[in-house]
């Protein structure tokens, strides 16, 4: 029996993006680079995320590539 391959795309990425971004999630987004930066996701798509941060701190636009991983932060 010839075993299957796993899907190349599980839209899972998807769905747990836009679960953070509609209720708002306070996240941290470790980079690659080891740096850290806290906010919550308000906009994606294939190639980056825009995480929106505290009042005083720009918003960003961080490349997918450059990130390590994203937490869910405690509230």
């Amino acid at each position: 029996m010839a075993k299957s391959k796993a899907p190349a795309q599980t839209f899972e990425e998807a769905r747990y993006l836009r679960k953070l971004s509609s209720t708002r999630t306070p996240v941290r987004v470790c980079l690659m680079s080891g740096e850290t930066l806290d906010g919550y996701i308000e906009y994606w798509d294939q190639s980056f995320i825009r995480l929106t941060r505290e009042p005083e701190a720009p918003n960003l636009f961080i490349f997918k590539h450059d990130i390590c991983y994203i937490a869910e932060l405690g509230e």
